[in-house]
């Protein structure tokens, strides 16, 4: 379960006593824990492995904004900073697809659905949400189905 390798990530962490990394674990864990309130409020129990997968791809976005708006600004050792936590976050994500891969799975759900337009759009990333959980960066999938469909 991702949720415990999380926490082996931490533990090893502490031994090792890696700040960054024990710091940016405990992000996850505060994160997964919100998470979990939240679903149990709305009467589930606690969240997915999935659902742990889009909350971390989530923080490596915000990082990636961040990692720009540092730079801009001047600020390399934050920009530094917000790289590392992104690195560490990664680790427990799968391997992305490489932008050709993308392209040929956004090829092949088209042609599996037989999206005709513009309007198909949210059938095609609804099944490329489905066939590829946490491979796929879903904003670069979403330009290039919508330019297939033009």
């Amino acid at each position: 379960m991702l949720r415990d390798q999380i926490n082996d990530a931490l533990k090893q962490a502490m031994k090792t006593q890696d700040k960054r990394r024990i710091a940016t674990l405990r992000l996850i864990n505060a994160a997964v824990k919100d998470r979990d309130i939240a679903a149990r409020t709305g009467g589930k129990d606690n969240v997915s492995d999935d659902e742990i997968r889009e909350l971390l791809q989530k923080m490596v976005r915000q990082r990636e904004e961040s990692v720009v708006v540092y730079a801009e600004a001047g600020r390399t050792e934050l920009a530094e900073q917000e790289r590392e936590e992104i690195e560490i976050i990664r680790d427990f994500l799968p391997r992305q697809l490489s932008e050709d891969e993308v392209k040929c799975a956004c090829e092949e759900v088209v042609k599996d659905i037989g999206a005709a337009g513009l309007r198909d759009m949210g059938k095609c990333m609804a099944t490329l949400k489905e066939r590829y959980p946490g491979k796929i960066d879903f904003g670069r999938a979403s330009a290039v189905v919508k330019q297939m469909l033009n």
